[in-house]
C-alpha cells in the first residue's frame, strides 16, 4: 500500500479491526518512509461473475454501478455512509447467495428494489421509476398506491 503523502512503496499494519458493519476491516497503517498514518477498509469483493443484460449482452459484474444507482436514489435522503455501506453489503450478500456465475440484470434490480424497499421508501420510488421504465403518472401512482396499501397492513398488525 503506497503512502498518500509521499508515495513510499512500503507501510505497515499498525491497528486491525472489524469495522461497525463486521463486513470489512480497518486497517490504521503508518508509512516506513515518512510516518504518516492513515486509514484503509478491506471488504470482499465479488469475482467471475457475469451479469446478462436485456438485450443478451453479457458484462463483467461492477459494484461501481450499483453503488452509482444507489447513490442517485438516495441523494438528499437521510441515509449516512455506514447505513449506506450496510446496503450495498446486503445486496451483494444476496448476489453471492443465488451461487451462480451469471445473473440476469433483472435478478439483480430486483434485489435491489427489495432492499430499497425496507430501507428508504422514497429512494425505492426513485429507483423503481427507472428500473421499471414508467411510462407516465399513472404507473408511478400505481407503485406509490401499492406501498401507502402495504404500510396501512402492516400499522394494523
Amino acid at each position: 500500500m503506497k503512502c498518500p503523502i509521499c508515495y513510499f512503496e512500503d507501510t505497515k499494519v499498525i491497528d486491525s479491526r472489524s469495522a461497525s458493519d463486521g463486513l470489512c476491516i480497518r486497517r490504521r497503517r503508518e508509512c516506513l518512509k515518512c510516518g504518516f498514518r492513515f486509514s484503509t477498509y478491506e471488504e470482499i469483493e465479488i469475482l467471475d461473475l457475469v451479469i446478462v443484460k436485456k438485450d443478451g449482452r453479457h458484462e463483467l459484474y461492477n459494484r461501481e454501478k450499483i453503488v452509482k444507482g444507489l447513490k442517485r436514489a438516495l441523494e438528499k435522503r437521510p441515509v449516512d455512509k455506514e447505513k449506506f455501506q450496510r446496503l450495498v453489503h446486503a445486496i451483494e450478500r444476496d448476489v453471492q447467495k443465488i451461487r451462480k456465475n451469471k445473473i440476469a440484470s433483472e435478478k439483480i434490480g430486483e434485489i435491489i428494489m427489495r432492499h430499497l424497499k425496507r430501507t428508504d421508501q422514497v429512494a425505492y420510488i426513485r429507483y423503481a421509476s427507472v428500473y421499471e421504465s414508467f411510462k407516465d403518472a399513472k404507473q408511478f401512482r400505481n407503485e406509490l398506491n401499492k406501498l401507502i396499501k402495504k404500510k396501512k397492513i402492516i400499522k394494523k398488525n
